[in-house]
């Protein structure tokens, strides 16, 4: 497991102005990194994320059998950051029937003409299930910050500071309800540079098995990076909270990132303290007739 003093520098300390430049986007490229190497790292990254694997599908199920919590996954990052892969390599050892994501795209003309957290409620995870948004109601904050135009009926043209003020208190009571009623919120900004953005859009753009991948909207967004980092900065210091606090993952490397994120969901769902039901004793009594019953029985079949 990766020590709690490395995991502290990607965590959003509540009630901090963030800048994204304090935040690096490589980690094999820092100080503390450059003395391991670049494979070891690599190494060990991919040792923790098997580590990891095999500690998630147990604290799944103890999650489930407990029935007293559920887990709430937001992944959130700028164009191909990589949260498809997070998703598919972190949870890849999960039971699929304890596990579900939801992918929010553009909002239906019905999900306009209710409050903008309506059409995330739905999705909830309920006890016992781990639920993962790919993207999320921080879309409503991020996506439409820079795009107004995209508010829908009700909205105003232009919002002020105070618009974008209501709505962060909106989400950070929201994730205070969900909380206090057992639901742990586990938020991840996958944070890409710029350069790697772009050497990644070009690689679907010239490897035609992933030229599928690549969306003429994702060139139009990039215009706009400055404005969606300021955007990210302005949801990470408004809504790092104690009971849901953001973690900003270097995302150059997909190996740190995926180990990073899954290193501290395990930790997370183990912090919980949860145990599995104990059986009362007559039930104990009759289990215990059963298993007697059965190894009375003869061999074969009768």
């Amino acid at each position: 497991m990766i020590k709690n003093k490395l995991l502290k520098q990607f965590l959003v300390e509540p009630g901090t102005e963030v800048s994204l430049k304090d935040y690096v986007t490589d980690w094999t490229e820092t100080g503390e990194a450059r003395e391991l190497g670049k494979e070891f790292i690599k190494e060990r990254a991919t040792a923790i994320l098997e580590e990891s694997r095999a500690s998630l599908a147990e604290a799944q199920e103890l999650l489930y059998a407990s029935d007293t919590h559920s887990v709430l996954i937001i992944l959130q990052a700028m164009d191909a950051a990589g949260k498809d892969g997070t998703i598919r390599h972190v949870m890849a050892g999960v039971n699929p029937q304890g596990c579900q994501v939801f992918s929010f795209k553009k909002p239906s003309a019905e999900e306009l003409d209710h409050n903008f957290l309506w059409r995330y409620m739905k999705s909830l995870p309920e006890r016992g299930r781990i639920g993962i948004f790919n993207r999320s109601y921080y879309e409503d904050v991020l996506v439409v910050k820079v795009h107004p135009e995209w508010l829908g009926p009700g909205s105003p043209a232009e919002p002020d500071a105070g618009f974008w003020r209501r709505r962060y208190e909106d989400i950070n009571n929201f994730e205070k309800h969900l909380a206090r009623n057992g639901t742990l919120v586990l938020k991840f900004f996958l944070h890409v540079s710029k350069d790697e953005q772009k050497r990644r859009f070009l690689e679907r753009l010239t490897n035609p098995e992933k030229h599928w991948k690549f969306s003429e909207a994702d060139l139009a967004e990039r215009a706009h990076w400055k404005s969606y980092r300021k955007a990210f900065e302005d949801a990470l210091s408004a809504t790092s909270t104690k009971r849901a606090p953001w973690h900003v993952i270097p995302a150059d490397r997909k190996y740190v990132a995926r180990a990073l994120v899954a290193d501290i969901i395990v930790t997370a769902i183990r912090n919980l303290g949860l145990k599995y039901p104990e059986v009362p004793p007559e039930q104990l009594a009759r289990l215990t007739e059963a298993r007697e019953k059965l190894e009375g029985e003869g061999s074969g079949e009768s």
